[in-house]
């Protein structure tokens, strides 16, 4: 356990201990991280950074003591309500990020069913499997049911089935655009015609796209309508610090109209402290992502976004066609934008095991389930590694097709555990899955290699064993060693 410290230590001594602990970080600065960070060049990164330290100490919590912060904040709102065809009517506020924006739409969609829904007394999200797992952590707080519906082999929400999922109980249904996991955009304008239908609200996700998708679109390529240009759309959410490039974290939930956001809102007229109001679920909340996000959409404009856009658009078809040259994997689906999966073909590619032949070759990218793929998010950075990512996938496929004992070896631990965990006591699995996943690292936690724990995980018959392994391990990660 580390004590708190008794003495003082110097700038220098506690600079350069951090600097040892960043040094074992995935090199992002390189474009070795497909997803978690997105960076255009070391000019943006000082407007970032003087914008955000402006702020530093300021504190959004009360707009009236810094005016300056409530003007940035309802500018960026209404500057990324015009970028997505919203009229004069579309409000929201900054949060801190996607998971942030979605609690906050669907608390606002709990609250206004119980005015406007009144024989929706067990509530109920409906939303395509592929859908953000922030939905259902906002259910589970909120105490909604969360109603999943299979997507169709296009990966995209299958409309008749989303129909029919809807009950009296349904009061909020949601579509993605583009969906995380590969890239697709759902089709926003049945969906949100059933909601419109049912009387009930309808959210459309673009925590990734609603930055990226309306340049891509004026740029010429065929993006479906998503935004409050489709009748029935009546919420949004949309990250700045995805491909807006803003300082972390921020980003924005839209409402069609104030009157739904207002149930967003919270007030405390009785504490002893005073009026208490809260516009997001957050209290305080920091100046620096306000400003920074300001900055950078101010610094860019429409311009400076189209020019990022056809950048990013061309090098994520390049990776694409690399990655379809390349025999043995492939990406999954029609992807309209920059994000998309990599799946094998070949029964021989076990595609978790080209993972962790990237990641050895010092490439970040995260592995999915249903079906087994990797996720890539390509940006602004990665424009200038195409040739070298390429080259470091196939060294990969190659290995992972030539035959190994560390495969043979994984394949049949798999096998046999896969076996057992059928037939013995649940009880038994997570102590099962524990020693399995100490013979694969040599020492506990997180396994050197992740292929064999991954195509393992895939085929647990119980989830929620599944969800206790996945509790320890998160457990474990953040606690001090």
């Amino acid at each position: 356990m580390t004590r708190f410290p008794k003495k003082r230590n110097s700038k220098k001594e506690v600079l350069k201990s951090m600097r040892v602990a960043r040094d074992q970080d995935v090199k992002w600065e390189k474009g070795r991280a497909f997803g978690l960070i997105y960076h255009i060049n070391e000019e943006i990164d000082s407007l970032l950074k003087d914008a955000f330290m402006m702020f530093f100490s300021e504190n959004g919590l009360n707009p009236t003591a810094f005016p300056s912060l409530r003007k940035f904040e309802t500018e960026v709102v209404s500057m990324t309500a015009s970028l997505l065809h919203g009229d004069e009517k579309v409000t929201g506020n900054m949060t801190s990020g996607g998971t942030d924006s979605i609690l906050c739409a669907v608390k606002t969609a709990r609250d206004w069913a119980r005015d406007h829904l009144p024989l929706a007394t067990t509530p109920e999200i409906v939303l395509p499997r592929s859908g953000h797992p922030a939905f259902e952590k906002a259910a589970h707080y909120f105490g909604i049911k969360t109603v999943f519906v299979p997507v169709g082999d296009d990966f995209r929400a299958d409309v008749d089935a989303m129909r029919a999922a809807v009950t009296q109980n349904t009061i909020l249904m949601v579509g993605s655009a583009p969906a995380y996991p590969h890239g697709v955009i759902d089709p926003i304008r049945e969906l949100a015609a059933i909601a419109q239908e049912k009387g009930i609200l309808f959210h459309t996700d673009s925590c990734v796209g609603g930055f990226m998708l309306p340049f891509v679109k004026k740029l010429g390529y065929p993006i479906p309508d998503f935004d409050f240009s489709v009748p029935g759309v009546t919420s949004m959410s949309a990250d700045l610090h995805k491909y807006a490039y803003a300082a972390k974290g921020a980003s924005v939930v839209l409402y069609r109209t104030p009157e739904i956001r207002r149930y967003q809102m919270f007030v405390s007229t009785d504490w002893s402290g005073g009026i208490y109001p809260s516009p997001t679920i957050a209290g305080t909340r920091p100046a620096g992502p306000i400003a920074a996000a300001w900055a950078i959409l101010n610094y860019l404009g429409e311009e400076g976004y189209l020019e990022i856009t056809e950048i990013v658009m061309r090098t994520a078809q390049k990776i694409q066609a690399g990655i379809n040259a390349i025999s043995g994997i492939k990406t999954l689906g029609k992807p309209e934008m920059s994000v998309f999966a990599i799946a094998s073909d070949n029964p021989s590619i076990e595609i978790y095991e080209v993972a962790d032949e990237l990641h050895e070759r010092g490439w970040h990218l995260d592995r999915q389930h249903f079906p087994a793929s990797l996720h890539m998010t390509v940006n602004y950075m990665h424009a200038d590694v195409v040739d070298e990512f390429l080259a470091a996938l196939t060294e990969s496929v190659d290995v992972v097709r030539r035959p190994s004992f560390r495969k043979v070896a994984s394949r049949w631990v798999i096998s046999i555990t896969d076996f057992l965990v059928r037939i013995l006591p649940e009880t038994w699995v997570t102590s099962i899955m524990e020693k399995f996943s100490a013979l694969l690292g040599g020492g506990g936690g997180l396994p050197q290699r992740m292929a064999p724990m991954y195509g393992l995980i895939g085929t647990l018959p119980n989830r929620g064993d599944l969800k206790e392994l996945v509790l320890d391990l998160l457990d474990g990660l953040t606690r001090e060693e």
